[in-house]
């Protein structure tokens, strides 16, 4: 079993990091040891900042613990873990990449009024903010502020739909009360659905203590189906899992009989794109494809943008996206296979994590070891290049106007980046082509 002290989950940065010191000192010493050594990577690592069981110096803990050689934190809205992953990744010798993630309103594109990769809203789509620079940190979070508060207005509302929802049960959910608590919201994190739908997953688990019972009102109460498999898993989840389990099932099944659109906290596509250029970052459509038997239970089987990938790819290269990110647990690898030619015919730099949001789910993604996937270790390392140089020198990042003035070629940029990524330590110099 992994050593997880409950100190990694205090109520500060400040104490989380304290005590990630005295771990490494049992780790220097010999008494703690890597569970595994996988020599993986994963550059989309939630933390509480969004909804995590981890917070960012439990999740660096995690990463290391698993044997993986970097982490890369991807909250929703918010970069308010940003330094703290940072510190850890130091702490212990472990390379870090911060971003988050975030929806933008494609409505002023062609892709208006599409289900692009959104599985709640038309015309919505998610993107990722990668490997900004390190000075911009609090610019970006506070550039989200007014996105999060609005997110709450919208979440308040829906917590008042659960109540309606299930109110033969007694059942009533409080934003301000049940959900809020929970969440990071005062120190800088974002409260979304998942936030409300496991305080409901709680509150479901006090008022139906049997399993079965509960099975029985969710399929019966709520129409969600409990196809043998789902019930099965359920019944038989560990206690450390099932919670998240029954959310994972509620996201999948019940979001579209409480779900308010999203309007006010979801920046137009153009002004993510250029915030993105002013903080230096890598700008990321984060493709999911269509959806068959969901890996994490929390998208119904359904289509998304496989059905136009032409034209998604040209409204991304014409948008200014720098990168397209991608899971391949997530997807099959024909389906992944079409993806990375489009990403080739367009130059768009490929990045790829597993979506870490849940205790059941791995950090390590065995789907990498392919030898399709090869490419995307290269490219983890050149994103730490990448946050590494535009840090120093706003300048010399991978899309800067001067690295493409001296290296237009994408993958000359990778390789270049790449090295730097895997150097050990050390200050980096000038941007140089020789």
């Amino acid at each position: 079993m992994d050593y997880y002290p409950s100190s990694l989950q205090a109520d500060t940065a400040q104490k989380r990091l304290a005590a990630l010191k005295e771990i490494k000192k049992k780790i220097d010493s010999g008494e703690i040891k890597k569970s595994s050594e996988s020599n993986s990577v994963n550059n989309h690592i939630h933390t509480l900042f969004s909804f995590s069981p981890y917070s960012p110096s439990a999740a660096v803990y995690m990463a290391w613990q698993n044997g993986l050689c970097t982490a890369g934190m991807m909250d929703h809205d918010s970069i308010g873990g940003a330094k703290e992953f940072i510190e850890a990744g130091k702490i212990l010798g472990i390379a870090t990449t911060v971003g988050l993630e975030c929806r933008v309103n494609m409505d002023s594109t062609r892709l208006a009024g599409k289900k692009i990769n959104n599985p709640d809203q038309n015309s919505i789509a998610y993107v990722a903010l990668h490997g900004l620079r390190h000075d911009c940190i609090e610019t970006v979070q506070a550039y989200f502020a007014p996105y999060r508060e609005a997110r709450n207005q919208r979440n308040r509302i829906m917590c008042d739909n659960i109540t309606t929802l299930l109110s033969k049960t007694g059942i009533r959910l409080d934003f301000d009360t049940d959900v809020l608590p929970f969440s990071e919201y005062e120190r800088g994190g974002t409260v979304t659905e998942r936030h409300i739908l496991f305080s409901l997953a709680k509150k479901l688990d006090t008022r139906f203590p049997q399993r079965d019972a509960l099975c029985a009102f969710l399929e019966q109460a709520l129409g969600i189906p409990m196809r043998e498999k789902t019930k099965t898993n359920l019944l038989n989840a560990p206690d450390a899992y099932y919670l998240y389990d029954l959310l994972g099932l509620l996201k999948g099944n019940l979001v579209e009989q409480f779900y308010v659109p999203a309007t006010e906290e979801c920046p137009s596509v153009q002004d993510f794109i250029a915030l993105c250029k002013q903080v230096g970052a890598i700008s990321a459509y984060a493709d999911l494809g269509d959806v068959g038997d969901s890996v994490t239970g929390d998208k119904k089987a359904q289509h998304f943008e496989d059905r136009y990938l032409d034209l998604l790819f040209e409204e991304l290269s014409a948008l200014g996206f720098n990168a397209v990110t991608y899971m391949p647990t997530r997807n099959t690898q024909t389906q992944l296979a079409v993806v990375m030619d489009y990403c080739r015919k367009y130059a768009l730099f490929q990045i790829s994590g597993e979506d870490i949001n849940s205790p059941r789910q791995s950090f390590v993604c065995k789907a990498l070891e392919k030898p399709a996937y090869t490419h995307l270790y290269a490219a983890t390392y050149a994103l730490i290049g990448h946050e590494k140089m535009v840090s120093q020198d706003s300048s010399h990042g991978m899309f800067s106007e001067k690295t493409l003035e001296m290296m237009p070629d994408l993958y000359h940029r990778i390789a270049y980046f790449e090295a730097i990524g895997r150097a050990e330590g050390g200050e980096y110099g000038i941007l140089s082509c020789n």
